[in-house]
Order: structure tokens, then C-alpha cells, then sequence
């Protein structure tokens, strides 16, 4: 079996689902019609069974890939000594939310069937090129069987369980153990399209483009996407890296919700070989939340607002539960589900396995996504759209429950799987939470306990001094108790709880250095601890050398900043993608694109980009 790195893939979308399209032609990662349906192409689960969709020069000896400038088209070129074409890569983009009303009370309604089409226009651009396009569904994650019968102007593949696959082109198709064949050639300023769809009915009739035709479609989407960059607000040092991550942020969005996903895979390892596998297609309170401040900080107000109205319908439905107020983590949909299954037929990403879909972790107990939620609300409401009267109403009861319950232990940011603990992240996004809702109210003069609210954030604060640190290493520790550190840590500072000039900020900020860093590098703890209950190791956690790289240029370190940043900025893709983690030797590991790691770049491109306009001024 032969596997791609993961930085070989780009990613195309249309804000429904997305796919995986290698530097070689292929679409090897594919849901459809959503983010969260089965997928039907995902080779890059399986190489030999998990199903693809391929277009390739047969004689190229060069390949490369490209991003149309400021969108997300993709352009795939292959070239020989005598001969070069293109496969331009696009899905036209879909766009439900509703720029007027209170976004807190909106409700999105069911969503039963998306337009996704995958348009493939492949073009002549020197000499005589011969192509050949593969198409191998592999409906269920390769768990179910399928026929393909032709048709006026392509093929149907249908799954044993009646989905419809339809594939059209101006070319003969040659069918073959359930997979369709095409060759052709195309000589300088040919052209012909490929138009990939799911047929929602047996009646349906499949859609067929003229390469004039798509070419349309092609002009329309790059409109769609340059009219989207326009406008961002941010024009510093590294706008084309924080351009890219945008686009990548607003992949990950499911439009007809305002839902945002933490990556479009599922089980891409966090360690060739290893276990820590998991399904990222699914909505995080925390993840979302912080995206939603990237987007703020770079004037996308109507990101937010979709956000907030699939939050708001969360909210309703807790209910006041006693036992959290919050999953931490839901479906695109609101589902509150999200059930774990191990896909043993399939081999895993370069043989890693257990395969998971679905995600264990929606039950746990993960106190600090109420300091994400209260930051991402206050950055809203001040630079957004003042939150309404039934909104403040909802949060000020999270927030009385967030004063009863604080003292609890939980599962913690990195979702640990072997029991809970007093995290000490977890209790500063408590008083974090706290302390915006406080100064929210303050703001608006809206009705809160007051007493209650505070007198919980002094307690937090002052445990947290207390229990969360350790005297002996002269640092603050993961959990109560603990000897160990974590670089969630930095958060301390990055939300403002202690001065870069605090002693004990100070000295925690150096043991980091000292025990997380490798080569500019930040693993999210100690890599020889198995903290998570689970064995192995992993890769650095790219989001956290944005964090450090944060932390410096809040320290005053702008020249530590900006090398951090920048060597960082040097591990992205050749697209200028980011996954979750990093390897040791800079290879990218874990679910790809991440939305962490482009936010936490976003977030650090602002920042350090203003601290050194100050500084020159």
C-alpha cells in the first residue's frame, strides 16, 4: 500500500462537506452529502479498498498543487518533457445564513438533502497529454457492496443500501469490478469536465457540464470566494498565511446551521501506528468558540452570528440540566449523540488502528468550554451584535451554574480517557467565564448575581494560586497535585488572569520551555508521560506553538515571538495548510485541516502584528 503524507492533500468545499484531493489528482477523502455522512471515497483510510476518485497525466514525470490565488479551487498540474495539462478542483459554495434578526432565537429547520457537486475541469496547457480518470466509490466507509450502469453521458454507481452516485463527462467511460475507467487526450486549449454528485432520487437527472460551462461555474466560485477575502480586515505582516487559514476556517462551517466542525476527518493518527485516532467531524463548544474570535478579529460578523444561533438552540435544550448545562461537543445538527464505532475492515492511515468513527468523548465532563463560550460572547457582543435580553438570559444561568459546580474535576482540554482530575486550565476557563459574564453585565447593565458570580471568581482564583501550583518546581502543573506541566498553562497569561511580569508566570513560562519545547516545537505535555490513558506517544501540538508564540509577544519577547511564529509558519503544508500535530520530522500528524491550529495562527498573526506596529510607532 502506498499512502501520501498528509500535507500531499488540499482541501475543497462548500461549506456542506468537503474532500481530501492528493498532489497527485486524487480525491481520496469524501463524504457525501454532508461532513458527517459515511464517506464514500477514503482511500486515505484504506488504500486498497477505501475507494477513490482519480484524474492524472499517464506519461507525467512532475506533478504539483496549487490554491487559485484567495479561494479554495484547487489546481492540480502534471507536466512531461513535451507535454503539461491541469485538473482545476471546485465545489460551488452554499450559503443559508440570514444576516437579519436575533441569531440567539433563529432556528435552521431539518436539512434532508445539499447540492454537492464536485466539479473536475481538466485543461490542455502544452503539447499532446494523455489522461486517465479512475472513479472507485466505496459507499459506508467500504462496508457495503454497489453496481454502475451507464447512462446518456457518464455512469450511476448505486450502493446496496440505494445511494446514487452519478459521474459525468463528454468521454467513453469503460466499466470494470464496479469502477469506471476513462482515457483521453487533450491537446493545447482542450478542455473537458467532470461533475460528481449524489442523486437524491432515483428520478433525479444527473448534471452535465460543457467545459465552457464549467468554466462558468469555475468564474462564479472564484467571485463567491475573492467577494468572502474582501472582507477581512487584517492587512499585516503575514496576510497571505492568515488569508489561507481563513478560507480553511470557513470550509469547516456547516452553513446551514452556523455549526463549525474541528477538521473534515476522521482518524488520521496522531501517531503512525498508534491509537489516538478519533473522528473530528463534529462540533465543539470550545473549538467553535475560539474560531468565532478569529473570525471577530478579522471581521466576519456573519460567521459568528450563525454560531450563535446554532448555539443559542443548544441552549434551549439544556434545560438547566443540573448535571451540565453543555455537551461539550455536539453534531452538525445539534445531535447530542455521537455514538463510537471501530471500522475493523479498514486498515487505518499507513496501517493505524483501532479506525474510529463517531466520538466517545460528546458524554464527558469538560469544565473550561464555559471560558471559551463567555470570551467568544463578550468579543461579540463588543465588536459583533449586542446579544439580546433572551440571550443574556440563557448565559446568566450557565453562569449561576458555572459558580455551583467549578469545584468539580473533569476530563480537561485534551479529553483524557483515564479519569478525571482538578486540571488547573480548566479551573482558570471557570474563572474566565466568570469574569467576563461579569464584565459583560457591567457593560450592558444587564440584571445578574453579582455576589454570587463574584464571590466564585475570588474562590477560583484563589485555589488556583494555591492547589494548581507547585512550589518545588517553582511552576503551576497540569492538575492539582501534579509534578507535571501542560501547555495550556499558557493561558494564564494569553486571557490576562497573571501579568507577564508575575514571578510565578514567569517561572511556569521557563519550566514550559524546559520540558514542552523540541526545536521551536510545543508538545502539549510531556511526551513521556501517558497522561490520556491511552499508550504511545504523539506528535508537538501545533496550536500550542501559536500559543507560546502568543505568550512571548505578551511577555514583550517580540523577537522570541516572531522567530517562534515564523518557524512555525515554515512546517505548513506546500498549500499552507495545517493538521493537528507535528512530527519529528516535520511531518504532519492527526486530523487534517485542523481548525485549532488556523485560529490559534490567526489569533497570533494579530497579535504579534500589532505589538510590533507599537513598537515601530
Amino acid at each position: 500500500m502506498t499512502y501520501k503524507r498528509i500535507e500531499d492533500y488540499g482541501l475543497i468545499g462548500n461549506m456542506h462537506t468537503a474532500a481530501l484531493v492528493g498532489n497527485d489528482g486524487s480525491i481520496d477523502w469524501l463524504c457525501l452529502p454532508f461532513f458527517d455522512s459515511p464517506a464514500i471515497f477514503n482511500s486515505i483510510l484504506d488504500d486498497d479498498k477505501g475507494g477513490r476518485f482519480s484524474i492524472s497525466a499517464v506519461d507525467a514525470v512532475d506533478n504539483r498543487q496549487i490554491y487559485f490565488p484567495e479561494t479554495n479551487i484547487l489546481i492540480t498540474r502534471f507536466g512531461s518533457d513535451h507535454s503539461a495539462a491541469q485538473v482545476t478542483d471546485f465545489m460551488p459554495g452554499h450559503e443559508e445564513h440570514d444576516p437579519a434578526g436575533d441569531p440567539w432565537t433563529g432556528d435552521s429547520g431539518d436539512i434532508c438533502c445539499s447540492d454537492s457537486k464536485v466539479i473536475r475541469l481538466v485543461h490542455g496547457v502544452l503539447g499532446k497529454t494523455n489522461m486517465r480518470m479512475e472513479c472507485t466509490p466505496a459507499f459506508e466507509f467500504a462496508g457495503t457492496g454497489h453496481q454502475v450502469e451507464r447512462t446518456s453521458n457518464g455512469v450511476v454507481f448505486t450502493s446496496d443500501a440505494g445511494q446514487k452516485l452519478s459521474l459525468t463527462a463528454n468521454c467513453e467511460f469503460d466499466i470494470e469490478n464496479g469502477s469506471a475507467f476513462a482515457n483521453f487526450a487533450l491537446d493545447h486549449g482542450e478542455s473537458i469536465a467532470f461533475v460528481l454528485e449524489q442523486l437524491e432520487s432515483s428520478s433525479a437527472t444527473p448534471t452535465s457540464f460543457t467545459a465552457d460551462e464549467a468554466d462558468e461555474q469555475f468564474k462564479e466560485t472564484v467571485e463567491f470566494w475573492r467577494d468572502w477575502v474582501s472582507k477581512c480586515t487584517y492587512q499585516g505582516r503575514w496576510r497571505e498565511e492568515v488569508i489561507r487559514s481563513l478560507l480553511a476556517l470557513k470550509l469547516l462551517t456547516f452553513s446551514p446551521t452556523g455549526a463549525i466542525i474541528a477538521a473534515p476527518t476522521a482518524s488520521l493518527p496522531e501517531e503512525i501506528g498508534g491509537e489516538r485516532n478519533w473522528d473530528y467531524r463534529y462540533c465543539w463548544i470550545r473549538d467553535a468558540a475560539l474560531t468565532i474570535d478569529a473570525f471577530m478579529r478579522m471581521g466576519y460578523v456573519d460567521e459568528a452570528r450563525g454560531f450563535m444561533r446554532w448555539l443559542g438552540s443548544r441552549t434551549r435544550e439544556s434545560n438547566g440540566s443540573s448535571d451540565s448545562p453543555l455537551q461539550i461537543m455536539y453534531g452538525i445538527r445539534g445531535e447530542h449523540q455521537l455514538e463510537e464505532k471501530t471500522l475493523d475492515h479498514l486498515s487505518g492511515y499507513r496501517d493505524s488502528q483501532p479506525v474510529r468513527i463517531g466520538n466517545g468523548a460528546y458524554d464527558q465532563f469538560q469544565l473550561d468550554i464555559y471560558g471559551e463560550l463567555m470570551e467568544s460572547v463578550y468579543i461579540y457582543n463588543r465588536h459583533g451584535w449586542p446579544i439580546s435580553y433572551d440571550m443574556w438570559m440563557s448565559l446568566s444561568g450557565i453562569l449561576d451554574w458555572v459558580a455551583g459546580n467549578w469545584q468539580r474535576p473533569d476530563e480537561g482540554i485534551w479529553e483524557v480517557r483515564g479519569g478525571r482530575k482538578h486540571f488547573v486550565h480548566s479551573k482558570l476557563m471557570a474563572w474566565n467565564a466568570l469574569a467576563k459574564g461579569l464584565k459583560l453585565a457591567d457593560e450592558r447593565s444587564f440584571p445578574a448575581n453579582r455576589d454570587l458570580w463574584i464571590s466564585a471568581r475570588d474562590e477560583i482564583f484563589h485555589e488556583i494560586m494555591d492547589k494548581g501550583w507547585n512550589e518545588e518546581i517553582q511552576s503551576f502543573t497540569q492538575s492539582y497535585g501534579s509534578s507535571v506541566v501542560d501547555a495550556a498553562l499558557l493561558q494564564l497569561l494569553n486571557i490576562g488572569a497573571l501579568s507577564p511580569r508575575d514571578p510565578r508566570m514567569i517561572s511556569t513560562l521557563k519550566r514550559i520551555e524546559e520540558t514542552l519545547v523540541r526545536d521551536s516545537l510545543v508538545y502539549r505535555y510531556d511526551p513521556e508521560e501517558s497522561l490520556d490513558g491511552l499508550s504511545g506517544t504523539e506528535g508537538t501540538f501545533t496550536m500550542c506553538t501559536f500559543w507560546l508564540a502568543e505568550s512571548y509577544t505578551r511577555a514583550g519577547r517580540l523577537d522570541d515571538a516572531r522567530f517562534l511564529f515564523e518557524r512555525m509558519i515554515g512546517y505548513a503544508s506546500p498549500l499552507g495548510l495545517f493538521a493537528e500535530e507535528t512530527g519529528p520530522t516535520g511531518d504532519m500528524l492527526g486530523n487534517f485541516p485542523q481548525a485549532f491550529t488556523h485560529l490559534a495562527l490567526i489569533n497570533s498573526a494579530f497579535i504579534l502584528n500589532r505589538a510590533l506596529d507599537q513598537q515601530q510607532s
